[in-house]
Formats: structure tokens, C-alpha cells, sequence
């Protein structure tokens, strides 16, 4: 199996056993890849629902095989994004990841459907 990146609310439908969640198998896992800034949005989320900062860190990094920090070239690529993406609230972190997909011409796992409709050249694939 090729890498494969996730979005963070596919690794947070993960994280906390959502539909779509059975679609991220251990197999993809292997496999999968994530951005700093995504991984941060997940932290975050489990920090809001009360865990402790470190062990959302812990748990944040779990299940992904590669963590990937945000470059300058994807800093660029999701600062021109924002143009196609903005009417459909595409946030920073969603063309973050979107960066992410194009630099290691990987398939992308989110739950937001409305990805589907940015002409990126991306894989999308929403798991719900």
C-alpha cells in the first residue's frame, strides 16, 4: 500500500470511534501520514473535550506512521489555495493538508465532502 494522508477529522472520527472511523484500517494506518498543523487540531480538540495537553499529544500521535512538519513550499501552496477554497470554509489546516497530499502525491482521508469539490489535483477520499 502506498501513503496515504489524513485529514485531521478523520483521524479525530478515529480517535473517537465516529461513522466513517472502520474506513481507517490498521493496514492504512501503516501508511499514514499527517502535517504538523493537522496534528495540532487534533490536540487541540482532545484538550477541549478535557484531556490533559500531554496526553492528547501522546494520543494525537498514536496511530500515524509519519508526522510531517509544515514547509515553506506548502505554506505557499495553502496560501494559493485560499482562493478555491474559501467559499466552501476550507480553514488553514484544511489546505495545510491539502499541501500535504500534493508534496507526497498521496491520496487525502477526510470527513468534509465539500473537499471533493476543490480542483486540486488531490485523491479525496471522505470516509463519510
Amino acid at each position: 500500500m502506498a501513503r496515504v494522508v489524513l485529514d485531521a477529522s478523520a483521524l479525530l472520527a478515529l480517535l473517537f470511534k465516529e461513522p466513517g472511523a472502520e474506513q481507517i484500517t490498521p493496514e492504512l494506518l501503516d501508511y499514514a501520514a499527517i502535517g504538523t498543523v493537522n496534528l495540532a487540531e487534533v490536540q487541540t480538540r482532545l484538550v477541549r473535550a478535557g484531556d490533559d495537553p500531554e496526553e492528547a499529544w501522546i494520543d494525537a500521535r498514536w496511530f500515524v506512521a509519519e508526522i510531517h512538519p509544515f514547509t515553506v513550499e506548502q505554506a505557499r501552496i495553502a496560501g494559493s489555495l485560499v482562493a478555491q477554497t474559501s467559499r466552501l470554509g476550507l480553514s488553514l489546516g484544511d489546505r495545510a493538508c491539502f499541501a500535504l497530499a500534493m508534496a507526497l502525491d498521496a491520496p487525502v482521508y477526510t470527513t468534509d465532502q465539500s473537499w471533493k469539490k476543490v480542483k486540486a489535483g488531490i485523491d479525496v477520499r471522505v470516509i463519510r
